[in-house]
């Protein structure tokens, strides 16, 4: 029982200190500190489309000019200029559809009525995107409601704010990469986590706690896609963006640790999978769960390596040092072939791990011995 306490330990490395600390601090207010640069944004581009709208172009009321702004922006996690532009494009469609409805056939109950029937046709025709379709009937809405002074002062309006929303993506970017670097430690620390278990399930010989192994292990699967999201639209935005452009080959670097830990996970699935057939005889298995641990370390390196790339070798080194002992016949000579077959496992989800340390996947591979 004391092997299974002394192993949890070392796992938690995978979740840095600094990281570690971040997680204790209250939602609310981590909530606001990772959106203050979306406020700063948000608020900058609206004030500066509507006094464009009101003092340029001498629209006395520029409603649209600001919230079309402040919709394209959003505090989302997916802030790439597409996505922007996207959004844009949905509010002025239902800004031009109501506006023609109002110079054909004036406001009124029918009249809004059809004006928002026809837009969110149009627009769920137009796109697959649930949220264009509802940003055009919300902005058909607006224009059917509040008066103009001429026709498609409107439409100018809203052309205005999704004008202020890119340049402002371009000008006064999000950080791209601290959300996507604090989601890849959230799958690396839920991978160290369904690790752990699973160390223990084998010190133990307890099929129910590799179940719960299984169980963390399959929870990883958003994880990943939040770390996609945040990744994808970090690159789309460092692409656009000029003051972003020299944090682009890091976010490709990350990318591409993100690809290995997606295979990483669902070979950690695999492994938890056999674990549990494998202890369902309640025999202790210490060789087999020092192997997963020594894995699971090498993955924390990999882990604090997302923060500093001089990491990289070490996490190589420490993983090269494992998968080259991964033999399943030479461990266990003897051994049932279960457990041959869980150390099998363990192959391709080392040769993940070390293409995560930017090792090539032949060279990888190449690492395992011969069997």
């Amino acid at each position: 029982m004391s092997g299974g306490g002394n192993e949890t330990a070392p796992l938690t490395a995978a979740v840095p200190t600094g990281w570690r600390a971040r997680l204790d601090v209250r939602p609310n207010a981590v909530r606001l500190r990772d959106s203050a640069i979306a406020i700063v944004q948000i608020t900058v581009a609206a004030t500066a489309a509507w006094a464009f709208a009101r003092y340029v172009l001498g629209h006395p009321a520029p409603l649209l000019a600001a919230t079309v702004t402040i919709s394209s922006l959003g505090l989302v996690r997916d802030a790439r200029p597409k996505r922007v532009l996207q959004t844009v494009i949905g509010m002025l469609l239902g800004v031009l559809i109501a506006d023609a409805f109002v110079l054909l056939a004036g406001p009124g109950w029918w009249q809004l009525a059809l004006t928002l029937a026809v837009t969110l046709v149009v627009a769920r025709f137009l796109s697959a995107y649930p949220p264009f379709a509802i940003m055009a009937g919300i902005q058909a809405v607006i224009v059917m409601t509040l008066p103009a002074t001429q026709p498609f002062s409107r439409l100018m309006d809203g052309i205005v704010g999704g004008i202020a929303a890119l340049v402002a993506t371009a000008l006064i970017p999000r950080n791209p990469r601290r959300e996507e670097v604090r989601d890849g430690h959230v799958v690396f620390a839920a991978a160290a986590g369904a690790g752990s278990t699973l160390v223990q399930a084998l010190r133990r010989g307890d099929a129910l706690r590799a179940g719960r192994a299984l169980e963390k292990a399959r929870a990883i699967a958003p994880r990943v896609d939040d770390w996609r999201t945040s990744l994808d639209s970090g690159l789309a935005v460092a692409a656009f963006s000029p003051w972003l452009r020299p944090h682009r080959s890091e976010l490709v670097r990350h990318r591409a640790i993100l690809q290995s830990m997606d295979f990483a996970t669902r070979n950690l699935r695999v492994v938890a999978r056999r674990a549990v057939y494998t202890c369902e005889d309640g025999q202790p298995r210490p060789l087999l769960a020092d192997l997963l641990a020594e894995l699971m370390r090498g993955a924390a390196v990999v882990d604090e390596s997302l923060d500093d790339i001089a990491l990289q070798p070490a996490a190589r080194a420490a993983l090269i040092a494992v998968a080259s002992r991964l033999d399943p016949v030479a461990i266990l000579p003897d051994g049932p072939v279960g457990d041959q077959n869980l150390i099998t496992a363990l192959r391709p989800l080392a040769v993940d791990l070390l293409t995560a340390t930017g090792m090539p996947g032949v060279d990888a591979r190449a690492v395992l011995p011969h069997i």
